[in-house]
C-alpha cells in the first residue's frame, strides 16, 4: 500500500494550477456532501448503536479507516469532517423525497461541473481518478491537506510533495499554448 506522501504526491501531480485547486475546494466538498445526502436513505436502527445506520455510514466509516491507516492525525480530522457531512446528509434525508433528491443530485452535478472546469480550463489535464480510481478517495484528503498546509500544518509533508511534483502555480503558459 502506498504511503500518505505517495498518495498525495500522485494526486498533486494532476493538480498544480492554483485555480484548479480552488475549483476542487468547492467541487469536492459538494460531491462528498452529495454522497452523504444521497446515501443517507435508507436508514435503519442497529440495536445498540444510538444512530441510524445507512449506506452513508458504511462509505464514510470505510473511507475513514483507510485515512487512519494512511495518517492518524489527518484521518482523525477527516473523521470529524465526515461526521459533519453525515449529520447534514441525515438532516436532508429526513426531509421530503423531493428535497432529498434535489439537494443530493444538485450538489453532485454542480460539484462535478466545478471539477471539470478546473481540469479543462486551468489544468489542461485529465482528473487523477481516470488513471487511478483511488483518486476518488484521495481527492477529499487532498483538499483537507491543502487547507491544512495553508495554515502551516506539516511543512515537511508539503515540501516532500513539492520536491517531486513542483510547487503550485498559475498555469498561464499552458493556457496560452492551448488557445
Amino acid at each position: 500500500m502506498r504511503t500518505l506522501t505517495q498518495q498525495l504526491t500522485q494526486y498533486a501531480a494532476y493538480h498544480r494550477d492554483r485555480r484548479n485547486i480552488a475549483t476542487h475546494f468547492v467541487g469536492i466538498p459538494m460531491i462528498v456532501l452529495a454522497l452523504a445526502v444521497l446515501l443517507s436513505r435508507p436508514a435503519f436502527g442497529a440495536g445498540m448503536f444510538p444512530v441510524m445506520l445507512s449506506p452513508a455510514w458504511l462509505l464514510f466509516v470505510a473511507a475513514t479507516v483507510y485515512y487512519l491507516v494512511l495518517d492518524v492525525p489527518l484521518g482523525v480530522t477527516m473523521a470529524c469532517v465526515s461526521a459533519l457531512c453525515i449529520a447534514f446528509g441525515e438532516w436532508i434525508a429526513a426531509q421530503s423525497t423531493l428535497v432529498w433528491l434535489t439537494t443530493g443530485i444538485g450538489l453532485f452535478v454542480i460539484g462535478w461541473v466545478f471539477q471539470f472546469i478546473g481540469h479543462v480550463a486551468y489544468e489542461h489535464r485529465k482528473p487523477a481518478f481516470v488513471d487511478d480510481v483511488i483518486g476518488l478517495l484521495i481527492g477529499p484528503l487532498f483538499v483537507l491537506a491543502e487547507a491544512l498546509f495553508g495554515a502551516g500544518w506539516r511543512p515537511d509533508l508539503r515540501e516532500a510533495i513539492e520536491a517531486q511534483v513542483g510547487p503550485t502555480r498559475i498555469n498561464a503558459a499552458r493556457a496560452e499554448a492551448h488557445r
